[in-house]
């Protein structure tokens, strides 16, 4: 393998139902600082049924190109047309690194993929970045060891140099809807006798009943100093006030006091708010690593050398049961 061959940075464009994922966006954000740091293009995969007109979405979140693959076979997400298609754009554009979402799909699709092209790849990464020495290396850091380390992984000899990312890891760039790009049909001649063995017989939508809190911009988030259902029926209150969301640590999921549809963390969603207001959460770096980009956070815990304080831009040093209902009583006097 001649890895001088290899150029550019490609994007594995996820859409469902015609809609591209926000985690789409983010990648392409990351991959226009990665592309730029290289002085290479970014390169979209946009891969499904009557998709093309979604491409200047991409173009205007960063992408320089598009490639589009508009099959019958794509219209509903199955493992092996998805590879087989990745797989001819891999052996045809020789792309030196590719980035897809850490998603149901995405963390479907990467394996078979980074299987078949015989290459690495990193999955759920927290970093992404170019070094800044000669050797220009592709660096990719995610958690190890149950989260009590940072691990930074180069794929020296393989190409492409493979990641997932979670949703809310990275930040997608403000959209430029007058950026130029280029458009460019991709056909993929497919091995229908391999995709016959697997069909999909119905599809069953499940009803949304929780918000998602990775899309909030105020998070109010307990841990194990919360305690109860009772303590977050507080949080809940002032998380009202602040027109935001209730989160928890893994602590109080495992204890079966709150869903894991809340949970923050390196087991849970990584999250962005504007806004993180942390009580009784002791900072372990499972957490941190699911919440540390938030722009503001604020921790609340009566252990002054907590974890937690070494990422907080403000620290209350306290009792969180008495601290939140005198904090949701004086909100709810400022709006009288």
């Amino acid at each position: 393998m001649n890895l001088t061959d290899y150029k550019d940075v490609y994007v594995f464009a996820e859409q469902r139902e015609g809609k591209i994922q926000n985690v789409a966006l983010e990648l392409l954000g990351k991959a226009r600082e990665l592309a730029d740091a290289n002085q290479e293009k970014v390169v979209a995969m946009l891969l499904g049924k009557h998709v093309r007109e979604n491409a200047q979405e991409l173009i205007a979140a960063g992408a320089d190109e598009v490639l589009v693959v508009d099959h019958d076979l794509l219209a509903e997400y199955l493992t092996e047309p998805y590879t087989q298609a990745i797989t001819q754009i891999i052996k045809e554009r020789k792309p030196s690194i590719m980035l897809i979402g850490a998603t149901t799909i995405g963390r479907d699709l990467g394996p078979r993929v980074s299987a078949r092209n015989v290459t690495g790849l990193t999955a759920d990464a927290t970093k992404l970045e170019i070094s800044d020495d000669e050797a220009h290396e592709f660096r990719m850091t995610r958690p190890a060891f149950g989260g009590n380390l940072m691990a930074t992984i180069l794929c020296k000899d393989h190409r492409p140099q493979m990641s997932t990312v979670r949703p809310g890891v990275m930040q997608k760039l403000p959209a430029d809807p007058d950026r130029k790009g280029t458009v460019v049909d991709f056909k993929v001649d497919f091995d229908e006798k391999k995709i016959s063995r697997v069909k999909i017989v119905k599809t069953v939508k499940e009803e949304k009943t929780v918000a998602d809190i990775s899309q909030a911009k105020v998070l109010v988030s307990g841990g194990r100093g919360v305690g109860s259902k009772e303590g977050f029926a507080k949080l809940e209150t002032l998380a009202k006030e602040l027109g935001g969301e209730v989160a928890s640590s893994r602590a109080m999921v495992d204890a079966g006091v709150m869903e894991q549809s809340r949970q923050v963390g390196q087991t849970g969603k990584t999250v962005r708010p504007s806004l993180y207001l942390a009580c009784g959460i002791s900072g372990a770096i499972q957490h941190l690593a699911g919440m540390e980009e938030s722009d503001l956070i604020i921790a609340i815990n009566k252990d002054k050398f907590a974890p937690i304080f070494s990422v907080a831009d403000l620290g209350i040093v306290g009792d969180l049961h008495k601290i939140v209902p005198l904090l949701t009583e004086r909100l709810k006097s400022l709006q009288k």
